[in-house]
This record gives structure tokens, sequence and C-alpha cells, in this order.
């Protein structure tokens, strides 16, 4: 049968029918589907439609706003009904739920989310009806509970993440003062820039943010760059792991090297749990072997590590994948590339062009993205920390040589050419051509930690001096951790030696 002839029979057969009647089968439909889907979604194929119709209207009505939340509470799994009233709205699970008051024109006034057997809190919504931001605070409210085992084991899964939460959040407090501003808590802090849990929203740590990016809030007022960030949860595991219930960090107390000291594990402030506490980043993380083994040894989770979504940690050139990384971001999109050659441009010089050699898979050339870091104990948590920004600050530095433009159309006498290569470690050279001769000259960039980088300037002994020493090298890039900054440095102060000669 065609899809005209099709319609046209029902039409036939519903134009008699009373609105009513028709919207009562749709509700009974929605509550009650026939039969599941095979390819496992939530619903047949009328719920399927009715969601892609919610989320094209623009509820406004109290009926219409209410329908709109049951639609969104079954998309997630939860259960939702209605109050006597017709005013409320009560979205829950066996763990939590959360009361949604609305006025008779539909406008949310509250919404309380109350933990089971905590009192009910308050947090911020309604006015805004971002029904997809609301969605995103309902799926991060039940994976806080994706734990295996009846409730009480879920339960002590919540209390343990409450525990690592006020552990965190001491540790962020120990060394604040009333006038350190946010992008020094980002790079010094034990635990970076800390934002608490607020209702279904997850905690989360700010802990890299470059100085370019600080450069152009600055050059822009009113406007807050954001830093790299994990978010801070609990996970469920197939194995068990001894997880602290309650915290453990001693205000008073550090160890002789200045770390934050603990109480010890007992089995009064603990449990083995099927579950574990992850960092996790809202985009993988491209991360060498040796720091991914290092975390792996901080974290005691050498088998679980290997475990990680994402990429299965199956080892590829670390270049390669800092590459991609840089490219999804800028560009917005996924885009992959074999490129190597990228054309940057800077005010007041001739266009760069990199080729970046990406390196082979042996050794500590190789590297994986880690999509979440997972641990057992707050005192891990600084130590992750202090890698995860010495990585990323090596990826920005490589990442500061790609741009989206990687076709070839400029005039090679334009052009002022450049080769990144791997040293190692979090090491690289640049070379080019020396500005007034024709041999080669290099630049050694090794990355120390997030805050220290040195640069080692390396010229044939006969050829002239380029007048930039090491010194100021390194300053150039502490100040902007960009490689073609520190280039186009090295070339106007060429210029100015030429000049004078």
């Amino acid at each position: 049968i065609s899809t005209n002839a099709l319609m046209e029979r029902l039409h036939l057969k519903y134009q008699q029918r009373p609105w009513n009647e028709t919207m009562k089968l749709v509700h009974f439909c929605m509550d009650k589907p026939l039969q599941q889907p095979a390819s496992g979604a939530s619903g047949g194929p009328l719920l399927s439609c009715m969601e892609k119709i919610q989320r094209t209207l623009n509820a406004k009505s109290l009926v219409s706003v209410m329908n709109r939340l049951e639609s969104l509470s079954k998309q997630k799994g939860l259960h939702a009904h209605i109050s006597p009233s017709g005013t409320a709205c009560y979205i829950a699970s066996d763990m939590f739920y959360i009361e949604v008051q609305l006025e008779e024109d539909g406008k949310v006034t509250d919404v309380k989310l109350a933990h089971l057997g905590e009192a009910p809190v308050l947090f911020l919504f309604g006015r805004m009806k971002n029904y997809e931001a609301f969605g995103k605070i309902l799926e991060d409210l039940s994976n806080l509970y994706k734990i295996p085992g009846h409730s009480e084991l879920r339960d002590k899964g919540y209390l343990a993440l409450q525990g690592l939460e006020k552990d965190l959040y001491s540790m962020f407090l120990l060394d604040r003062t009333q006038d350190v501003n946010r992008v020094t808590e980002v790079l010094h802090g034990k635990v970076g820039h800390l934002v608490p849990r607020t209702g279904g929203t997850p905690m989360t740590i700010e802990f890299y943010i470059s100085p370019y990016q600080v450069l152009e809030a600055e050059l822009n007022p009113g406007s807050q760059v954001c830093g790299t960030k994990a978010i801070v949860t609990v996970e469920g595991s197939d194995t068990l792991h001894r997880l602290p219930l309650s915290p453990l960090f001693l205000d008073s107390q550090t160890g002789e090297d200045g770390s934050p000291t603990f109480l010890p594990l007992s089995d009064e402030l603990s449990m083995d749990l099927s579950a574990f506490f992850v960092l996790k980043f809202h985009q993988p993380i491209p991360m060498s072997s040796a720091s991914i083994e290092e975390i792996q040894r901080l974290t005691g989770m050498l088998q679980l590590f290997s475990r990680i979504e994402i990429t299965g940690l199956k080892l590829g050139p670390l270049y390669e994948l800092i590459v991609q990384s840089a490219l999804q971001e800028k560009c917005r999109e996924d885009l992959t590339t074999h490129k190597s050659c990228f054309f940057v441009s800077l005010p007041d010089c001739p266009k760069h062009c990199y080729f970046i050699n990406k390196g082979s898979e042996i050794s500590d050339l190789a590297g994986s993205l880690v999509s979440k870091i997972p641990f057992s104990h707050p005192k891990c948590v600084p130590g992750v920390i202090e890698i995860l920004r010495h990585q990323v600050a090596h990826n920005s530095l490589i990442s500061s040589c790609v741009s989206e433009k990687h076709i070839k159309n400029e005039d090679d006498s334009e052009l002022l050419y450049f080769e990144v290569v791997p040293y190692k470690n979090t090491s690289f050279s640049v070379f080019f051509l020396h500005p007034m001769k024709q041999n080669l000259a290099c630049v050694i960039i090794d990355v120390i930690t997030s805050r220290e980088v040195r640069c080692h300037l390396h010229l044939n002994p006969q050829d002239p001096t380029l007048n930039s020493s090491d010194d100021f090298l390194t300053r150039a890039l502490k100040r902007c951790m960009s490689v073609p900054v520190v280039m186009r440095a090295i070339y106007r102060n060429a210029a100015k030696v030429k000049a004078d000669s």
C-alpha cells in the first residue's frame, strides 16, 4: 500500500472521533507501548515520534510543560507523576526525587532535589526552561547511582562520593587566600579551581589554562576564558575497590613534603564496593605512554586503567593524536586528516608553515586518548592533576602549530618554514632555516612541568648570531606558550641584527 493511500485511510478512520479520545489513545500508547523495538530504544515508534514533537514544540501552558517534563523523565528512565493540584511534577527514582513547582500559566517557580535520607534543596533551572540542560541533569543524577547491587550499596556509593567531594574541597581551601584569583588557582592550586556539585551538576576541577588564553581574556574585558576541566564522579565496576565512606583529610596536618595527610582506611571508614571514583574529561586528552604509566603507579589501578573507553588505550603516535584533537577543537567538527602541514598567520610577520613530524608508536613517542582516570583515594588527586597539567601544557605547545588551514595556496617566497620533531618525553625540536644563511637552526623546547619550560637555540658555529638568548626565548615562551610567537621573536631579532650589520 502506498504512503498516500495509508494516510488517507487513517484520516477516514479518525475524522469522526473527538480529539480528546485521540489524545487519550496517544497517552495510553506512550505509557504502555505494545512492544519494545529491537534496537533497545526507550520506547516504540510512537513514543519516539512524540519525543521529537515535544522537543520541537515550545511548551508555554501548564499542561504542555507537564507533558514535556513527563516525556523527558521517561526518556531518562525515571518515573514522573503530577500532584492532585496539577501544579507540581514529581520526578523520582528509588534513590532521589525532584519536585518541580509551576504556576497556572506554566511558569516554573521552584525546583527541589532530595537524595535518599536528605532534606530537599533548591537548585536553579526553571525560569530558563532549558529542557536539554535539565535532561542532562537528570542523566547525571541517575549515573550517580549506577553501581551494581541493591539500593543500600548504591547509597553507600553516593556516601563515598560525598566524602571524596568534602576532602577535595578541603584541599582546595588549604592554600587559598582572599586575594587569590581564579587563574592562580587553576595553575597552582593542589586541585586546581574547584566548583562544588550543585543539584545534578557534578563537581568540576579546572586544572590548566594557557597564558595565551589569559591574554585573550585581558584584551576582551568581561570575557572569561574556560580552561581544561574534569568532572568528579563515581562509577560502577565489575571488581571490588576499597572506597572511603566519609572524609579522610586532616586539616591541621601536612606531611614532611607539605602534602596533605589523611586518616588511615579502616573498616569503620571504608567499604569494598563494585565502584571507583573517576576524573572524567569533556574531550579525551592525548597522553603519552609515560604519563599513563605514571598515573597507573600513582592510582594503583594498573589493570583497570587499561580498559578505559575511547581508544581502549591502543597506543599510536602521540603527535598524531595531538594534531587530530587540536583540529577537532579548532574546527568544532570531527575533522581527521593525515596532513602534517599547517599555515599559521601572525600580525606583522610573514605566514608560517609548520610541518609536524608525528613520530612513531615506540617508547615514549607513543600515546593514547584518555577519557577518564579511575582512582580509589582522594590522596591521588593532587598528583594526577600535576601529571595532567604537564601533559596538557605540552599538548598546547604542539597545538599552537596546528590550524584548520592545511592546504597550500600561498606564494613560497612569502612563507617561513618550520619542522616540529618529537625529541623525548615532553621535549621537541623546531627546525628552521637560518635567516641570514642557508644552514639549519634549531630550537629545543623542554616542558619540564606545566609551570617550567626551557628553550635552547642551536646554530652552526660559523653562522651569525640571531640575538636571541636562551633566557630571552624561555621568557617569551612562558608568557605565551605559543611556538609561532617565539619563532616570530627570533626572526624579528634576526632582522635587527641584519639591519645593524
